[in-house]
């Protein structure tokens, strides 16, 4: 995409070559002298360019003269000598959301926040499956058996360990990365216990969750802070890791359609990774900024996904990975609208169904198909 909006008026560089990386961390200044409007690729790999791209846009305050990618969160970024503050805005590109893979809208987040969810092209049991394991990265999407994309997977872990990696931070455990996101792949969707996921490796808690941090930065996982209340004193205080893409973490754990089927209680998990990725898509696509957290008492009362506007207006969602559900799966929905008052717009539990069932006032049971209306 980067590469197509190039023109005569726009130059590219990408730092993955060797030629011009040399040059842009020697000189960062005289590197971008003289650029009038550029695009530069994997930016992450001279963050020595901001200070110098700060002094020109200072200078020429036309706005759009440098489009900036990269593989890796800059604000993360050990060496970045300067944010760019106030004169960058930032886009983050997640893999591609079920809505756009299908041409269909992306009303998801509005509906939920009007508590008027609507459900789109059905898609249950084998075909839901199948989309799950597949998720969003365009490349995978490309090979068309599961066996192919696995190998993508496995590819691009391993670039992103020997490379995306050493970009980012200074680690002396190199080598134990890609078993430590294995052993992550198994904690997806669940609270974090930093020493319990690092003892496997010999890895302590502090280690282990700076390494978590670097997943992070990378766009492969990312944690999700608990929701909190005064209203109530006993909620558990962790937080839980989810991957970003399904089709990744199904890659890590070695599942496949037939797997699954044999064992449908691993689908949960995948299940949930992939609701939660697929709402984080629709809101980096909108112009209204929600806060995402879940919900647990001490009771093991929970909600998998609470989402927050900037109104303090409240929408909870709950995964089940099955064609049915009781009004015991909505025990955590009933107790989270309870704290939250009038804050509380909706609350559904997203199931494996192609109907929409009312549980009570705005609680609902929605087909998961609802996320790419």
């Amino acid at each position: 995409m980067a590469k197509k909006m190039a023109n005569e008026e726009m130059d590219y560089y990408t730092l993955d070559n060797a030629t011009t990386l040399e040059a842009a961390t020697q000189d960062p200044v005289g590197f971008v002298r003289g650029m009038d409007r550029a695009i530069i690729d994997e930016i992450q790999r001279a963050p020595e360019l901001l200070l110098a791209i700060k002094e020109s846009v200072d200078t020429d305050q036309r706005p759009g003269r440098f489009l900036l990618t990269g593989s890796a969160n800059l604000m993360t970024l050990p060496r970045v000598a300067d944010s760019l503050a106030g004169r960058m805005e930032v886009v983050r590109l997640l893999p591609l959301a079920q809505s756009e893979i299908r041409a269909a809208g992306g009303s998801f987040l509005r509906d939920a926040f009007q508590n008027d969810a609507k459900a789109g092209e059905p898609i249950v049991g084998d075909d839901l499956m199948a989309a799950v394991l597949a998720c969003g990265y365009p490349e995978a999407l490309g090979r068309k058996t599961l066996s192919r994309r696995h190998d993508w997977y496995a590819d691009y872990i391993q670039a992103i360990v020997q490379r995306d990696v050493r970009d980012v931070a200074q680690i002396e455990q190199i080598a134990q990365m890609p078993r430590l996101l294995r052993i992550l792949a198994e904690h997806s969707g669940q609270l974090v216990n930093y020493s319990g996921i690092g003892a496997a490796i010999g890895m302590n808690h502090i280690t282990t969750q700076k390494y978590v941090g670097i997943f992070e930065s990378l766009f492969l996982a990312r944690t999700v802070q608990p929701w909190f209340s005064n209203k109530l004193k006993r909620l558990t205080k962790t937080p839980k890791i989810h991957f970003l893409d399904s089709g990744l973490l199904a890659s890590l754990r070695d599942l496949s359609l037939e797997s699954l089927r044999e064992d449908r209680g691993q689908f949960g998990a995948l299940l949930e990774t992939f609701v939660f990725g697929e709402i984080l898509k629709l809101a980096s696509g909108g112009q209204t900024r929600f806060e995402f957290s879940h919900f647990r008492d001490k009771q093991q009362n929970e909600v998998d996904i609470v989402i927050e506007d900037r109104k303090g207006r409240i929408v909870g969602i709950e995964i089940k990975a099955a064609a049915s559900v009781s009004s015991s799966d909505f025990s955590g929905l009933r107790i989270l609208a309870e704290a939250s008052g009038e804050r509380f717009v909706s609350g559904m539990v997203l199931y494996d169904h192609h109907k929409m069932i009312p549980f009570g006032e705005r609680l609902s049971a929605v087909p998961i198909s609802t996320l790419w209306r």
